[in-house]
């Protein structure tokens, strides 16, 4: 009855908002009601720790501190009024990738950030108007300016799409689906789309995107481990009722300890791609799809704790803890548990790339070591690298984006409606 008369009161203050004009940058303060405000402190499922040397209220300012910075960093409206985007630099203005990340950390941040629910529905709006050329529910996955010329790039990337689908599921959860934007109906169209046109039938591998298919062997049998977001999938299935989803799941894990027992067997890291994933699979060659890399441990593979270490801490899948305490204890060791030993970057063997570090692979790597009871002083020391020596003006759109992700993990404020 609450929830009730909470969603019918949004219904009407929403309708008295509606002779307005949409363009008008009209805050939803007091107007919005929050399911899950920030912070929630969610009872994860999976056995896990979290960092003891700062305390959750700690844990918890930090997070929303660092939001602020982000916020006022990336967050734009400059194209049109009602549209709001992720700036992600480096010659574009976004990418389906930021602005996946970008809609759900404003269902995570709401409660704290009180216009979340303005800014979604705005990133929403700036989604629907950049579709693919290959299927208009997708997202193209790259826009160099406000009114981009159609091009033949215009095409969707798996794992932008994949993060604006779930965060639809978030608003749902967080808003209902009453008001302007049907949340829900949003999601499973998105959901379905993406299981047509970036998922294999064949194999039930993530597709790179929506422009590979079975004309090109090369990349329709290729992935990026990177992709692998198993939380997400779970939420698809529950969302939608189709159980192809968890045979989606399933092959990711498949993947994972095929990598791992034949390619990494002593690090566990996986690398950026892997192809041939219809028959033997293996690492990528260089400049696959990307750079030199392709075929190492680097800027996409990173994200690979991050997205199984989720999936652990709310579903408790061994599978998951498996494979990123492997990577976890490997590199304790190796670095005899020197945070700052820590590379950007390694190849499957273990030889280190680089020979610094910062918030894109440490944030991960954070996440990834909660799954792990005996490594507290190796967590504490790993969230202590990424608060205070990763100033919001010592990364990029990326790093500091992966950063504000790990921390809202890392202080329990991580969640997924439907598991």
């Amino acid at each position: 009855m609450i929830l009730l008369i909470r969603n019918l009161t949004t219904v009407a203050l929403l309708l008295i908002l509606s002779s307005c004009n949409k363009n008008d940058d009209i805050p939803l303060v007091g107007i919005t009601s929050n399911a899950y405000p920030f912070p929630n402190h969610t009872s994860y499922q999976g056995t896990h720790i979290k960092p003891t040397n700062y305390s959750q209220t700690a844990l918890d300012n930090q997070t929303s501190t660092f939001y602020d910075e982000w916020k006022n960093t990336y967050l734009k409206n400059d194209c049109n009024a009602d549209e709001y985007y992720i700036l992600s630099g480096n010659g574009a203005k976004t990418v389906s990738e930021a602005h996946g990340y970008g809609m759900m950390i404003m269902c995570f941040m709401a409660g704290y950030e009180a216009n979340a629910r303005l800014y979604f529905d705005g990133m929403f709006r700036y989604y629907k108007s950049h579709p693919s050329m290959e299927n208009k529910l997708l997202m193209d996955w790259k826009q160099l300016s406000c009114n981009d010329s159609a091009s033949t790039d215009d095409d969707a990337a798996s794992d932008g799409d994949i993060d604006i689908a779930f965060s639809l599921l978030l608003a749902n959860a967080q808003w209902g689906s009453e008001g302007e934007i049907n949340y829900l109906s949003e999601a499973k169209a998105l959901i379905n789309a993406i299981m047509q046109d970036e998922i294999n039938p064949d194999i039930w591998v993530v597709k790179l995107g929506d422009w590979s298919d079975a004309n090109d062997p090369n990349y329709y049998y290729g992935t990026r481990t990177s992709d692998f977001i198993t939380s997400h999938f779970r939420a698809f299935a529950k969302a939608t009722n189709n159980s192809n989803w968890d045979l989606v799941i399933d092959e990711c894990y498949s993947l994972v300890n095929d990598i791992q027992s034949n390619q990494s067997s002593i690090s566990g890291l996986m690398p950026d791609f892997i192809i041939h994933t219809n028959t033997s699979p293996i690492p990528s060659g260089q400049n696959y799809l990307e750079d030199t890399y392709d075929g190492d441990y680097y800027y996409n593979a990173c994200r690979f704790p991050w997205r199984v270490g989720n999936d652990y801490l709310l579903s408790s899948d061994s599978r998951a803890k498996g494979a990123i305490t492997k990577i976890n204890t490997w590199l304790k060791n190796v670095t005899s548990g020197n945070v700052k030993a820590i590379s950007n970057g390694y190849q499957l063997n273990g030889t280190p790339i680089n020979n610094w570090n910062d918030a894109t692979f440490v944030g991960p790597l954070a996440v990834g070591a909660m799954a792990d009871v005996t490594s507290q002083d190796w967590l504490n020391a790993l969230y202590s690298e990424l608060v205070n020596n990763n100033d919001i003006n010592d990364g990029d759109y990326y790093s500091n984006t992966i950063k504000l992700l790990s921390m809202i993990t890392i202080s329990g404020n991580y969640w997924n409606p439907e598991i």
